[in-house]
């Protein structure tokens, strides 16, 4: 029965790498190549022992590291640092790829009744789920294994390497598991990846709570997270691989779980029931169409974005209470403005990774309007009296009022929580709010560059992710990888004033380039044919 059930998976194997054979050769590259700078950049950063010991004093005290990072468990080796350095994002980046994946190759092929052509012929009915877990997983195992291959190369422990590699690839597995349930919950494939994005979301907020809290705080909310298990691998400390086998049970629990749910319902539809709409219209303007279609995907980031702004508010009071803690490290941060200098320059990166994520939502709302296109689904609205300027502007407000409001709900949680800590809300509310807020015009330059992608190259809308996965390793990863300022100035992040020096300059220019963006998107679009 199982072997009638998975005929078929071999040749769709094939199809699956055929279509993306771009895609996932990027996505190796660029993981493994990142790998690869982030251990040159630290081996020549941190090439002495003295070095490495001030990191090691200070590096697990910041509760800024310890939430975007995690702990450092070994600073006396490079490969200690390698994965406190690049491991969590490493995790966050693979765990995106493979739901993306498996999205693209099980619920998005239903959706556009593919999967139902392929069905008619010598396909068993797990087929295309299987087909899907294969190319995902098999990917996310042999980026693992091609990081620890670097790592060895640079002449690291083998048994590290190996469980830093097979650490970052059981993320990929886990969350190949998560998107082939969240596959069968909906019929739209952008509502199964809003879930599979959102646990990953909750997840990673899971870890950087339990991270930054410390040992005196809720550190059980690292095993939580499937991130948070790379990090309890220990990876050039004690190499726990037995953690391994808690991500693998996850995997065949989650895919088990998805298979069961695909061999009882129908193709096409999702284990969840659609609602039904309205008996009678009530969608009379372009912008209604579009709030109807873009509001879940708004309230759920403002939601969302509201609670990292809690969370990493909530911690920012430590960052000044580990220097009184510390006395060593309170020698060397009063050289810089002592306790509220810190507690600054947390807030500064911490709005500034904000603003990254925020850019996510609003490449995905602009994107909204290929999915509208390719799905035939824009064609009967242009043939009403609806303007094309004015369908592509319905859209493009969420991207970018809908980003800024956005950006307001994070600096909102940051202000509240840190203000009624600090028993100071009427002046830490606005500061931070702003903080987050001059986050917005950098967002709006990477909303302009997908738009412009759709109006003038509509078939490369897709390398608008690559924007955004570029502009966080710029920004965040940049520094410390040595690049040449020109090359970090590349991401518009880096234009951004840091907290609390904002200056209008940048963000008057940086205003300027998003908005000629978004008038090149326009205007292509304008002159264009639908669905080329």
């Amino acid at each position: 029965m199982t072997g009638t059930a998975l005929v078929g998976t071999g040749q769709l194997v094939r199809l699956a790498l055929r279509r993306d054979r771009v895609l996932l050769p990027v996505w190796v590259l660029f993981l493994v190549l990142t790998t690869l700078s982030t251990t040159t950049a630290l081996e020549e950063l941190y090439g002495t022992a003295e070095s490495r010991a001030l990191l090691g004093a200070t590096a697990n005290a910041n509760s800024a590291f310890l939430a975007m990072l995690g702990p450092l468990h070994d600073w006396s080796s490079l490969g200690g640092l390698v994965v406190w350095r690049w491991g969590v994002f490493a995790g966050l980046f693979i765990a995106i790829m493979a739901l993306l994946v498996v999205t693209r190759h099980t619920r998005a092929e239903e959706e556009e009744g593919r999967t139902e052509l392929i069905s008619a012929t010598v396909v068993g009915r797990h087929a295309s789920l299987a087909a899907a877990v294969v190319v995902a997983g098999g990917t996310s195992l042999l980026i693992g294994l091609l990081q620890a291959v670097v790592l060895i190369g640079k002449d690291l422990d083998v048994a590290g390497s190996f469980a830093f590699g097979l650490s970052t690839a059981s993320v990929g597995l886990v969350f190949t598991g998560v998107s082939a349930f969240t596959a069968q919950l909906s019929e739209n494939s952008r509502v199964s990846n809003a879930l599979a994005g959102g646990f990953l979301g909750l997840t990673y907020l899971f870890r950087a709570a339990g991270d930054a809290a410390g040992s005196s705080g809720p550190e059980w909310l690292t095993w939580l997270s499937p991130i948070g298990w790379t990090e309890h691998v220990r990876s050039f400390a004690d190499n726990r691989f037995w953690v391994l086998g808690i991500s693998l049970a996850a995997f065949v629990v989650l895919v088990g779980a998805a298979a069961y749910v695909v061999a009882h319902r129908d193709v096409g539809l999702g284990l969840l029931p659609s609602r039904p709409g309205p008996a009678h219209g009530t969608i009379g303007s372009p912008f209604g169409l579009a709030w109807r279609l873009q509001k879940g995907s708004l309230i759920g980031w403002s939601l969302a974005l509201f609670a990292v702004g809690v969370i990493y508010g909530s911690v920012a009071q430590a960052v000044g209470q580990m220097v009184q803690d510390n006395p060593a490290l309170g020698q060397i941060v009063s050289k810089i403005g002592g306790a509220d200098a810190m507690v600054d320059a947390f807030f500064a990166t911490v709005t500034q990774l904000l603003g990254l994520i925020t850019s996510i939502y609003l490449v995905q709302a602009v994107l909204r309007l290929r999915s509208e296109e390719t799905s035939l689904r824009a064609e009967p609205v242009l043939a009403t009296p609806v303007t094309r300027w004015g369908w592509i502007a319905s859209h493009v407000v969420f991207a970018v009022v809908g980003g800024a409001v956005v950006l307001a709900c994070a600096g909102l949680g940051l202000g509240l929580v840190h203000g009624l800590r600090t028993g100071d809300l009427g002046a830490v509310l606005p500061r931070l709010l702003g903080a987050a807020l001059v986050q917005a015009p950098a967002a709006w330059v990477v909303a302009g560059v997908a738009l412009a992608l759709f109006g003038l190259f509509p078939q490369l809308t897709g390398v608008s992710w690559a924007v955004v996965s570029v502009s966080l390793v710029l920004t965040l990863l940049g520094p410390a990888l040595q690049l040449d300022q020109w090359v970090i100035d590349i991401a518009p992040f880096s234009h951004v004033p840091k907290y609390p020096d904002i200056t209008a300059g940048p963000l008057l220019w940086l205003s300027a380039v998003a908005v000629v963006l978004l008038a090149a998107g326009f205007a292509g679009f304008r002159r264009r044919d639908l669905t080329t």
